[in-house]
């Protein structure tokens, strides 16, 4: 199957901005990972940053309070549907893959699990490179690879067994899980100085049904595709989602520890 990105780039869109306010209360199981990768990107008050991929603006909110009031945080995305979700940022609907921005002018760029979104995560890490100032650094995660991630990994199973493959090709979001992998593509766009580090984080689940939808309130584009299925095949992923995570019960429901690497880099 040949990979379309126009078409890609606007079911991702579509997805995302049909997920809206949902996506923005979901990610909020998230709040642990936000915090690491603030953590790892050492800012300080007055810097000047993009937070690149920021959906709903969770981690550019975070990151204005640490930047005060003489910094600046930019919550950018490609769908205008989530920045509307953070209405008091400064925000840019933008392609991470052509940023609208002057090179030099950013301080810190955050991605938090955005790189293996990007189709060409290679042009988004020059983009970021060129915008970072000579001093400046990247802080970015990315999803493990999916052995350590069962949080994402259960449901696209499922979703491989049960369905024929997508119209619109996907590229792999566990394609920059292994830190050997990731260094590799970071210091292929010019970046040095790389730190990466894994991070493992749990999140809990009442129910099959409250990790169900929880997948599909954070899955963009492929939440539109399976939105358009009709109820049997959706009912039918839904029990199989529930057998999938049996490994993963205990005592009140369903407990998923899952794996991000971290990674912190400056431009050469």
């Amino acid at each position: 199957m040949s990979f379309d990105t126009k078409q890609f780039k606007r079911l991702e869109r579509a997805g995302y901005d049909r997920l809206g306010p949902r996506y923005l209360a979901a990610a909020g199981a998230r709040s642990e990972l936000a915090a690491a990768l603030l953590a790892a990107a050492r800012l300080e008050p007055g810097q000047r940053l993009l937070d690149l991929a920021s959906g709903p603006g969770l981690l550019a909110r975070d990151a204005g309070a640490v930047v005060g009031p003489n910094g600046l945080v930019i919550a950018s995305d490609i769908s205008e549907g989530q920045l509307a979700c953070c209405p008091d940022l400064p925000r840019v609907a933008a392609d991470g893959e052509a940023l609208p921005f002057a090179a030099t002018c950013f301080d810190r760029v955050l991605c938090g699990l955005g790189l293996m979104f990007f189709p060409d995560e290679q042009a988004a890490l020059r983009e970021i490179r060129r915008v970072l100032a000579p001093h400046g650094r990247l802080a970015l995660s990315v999803w493990g690879a999916a052995d350590d991630v069962p949080l994402v990994e259960c449901a696209l199973a499922c979703m491989r067994r049960l369905l024929p493959p997508p119209r619109v090709a996907r590229p792999s979001i566990f394609r920059c899980g292994e830190a050997g992998e990731l260094n590799r593509r970071l210091a292929g766009a010019d970046f040095c100085d790389i730190d990466i580090r894994p991070h493992r984080f749990t999140v809990g689940f009442a129910d099959a049904t409250a990790y169900w939808q929880g997948f599909l309130d954070l899955a963009g584009g492929a939440a539109e595709s399976l939105a358009r299925l009709p109820a049997e095949k959706q009912q039918a992923l839904a029990a199989a989602v529930a057998a999938e995570l049996a490994p993963y019960a205990v005592s009140g429901g369903y407990r998923l520890t899952s794996t991000v690497l971290l990674a912190t880099a400056g431009p050469v």
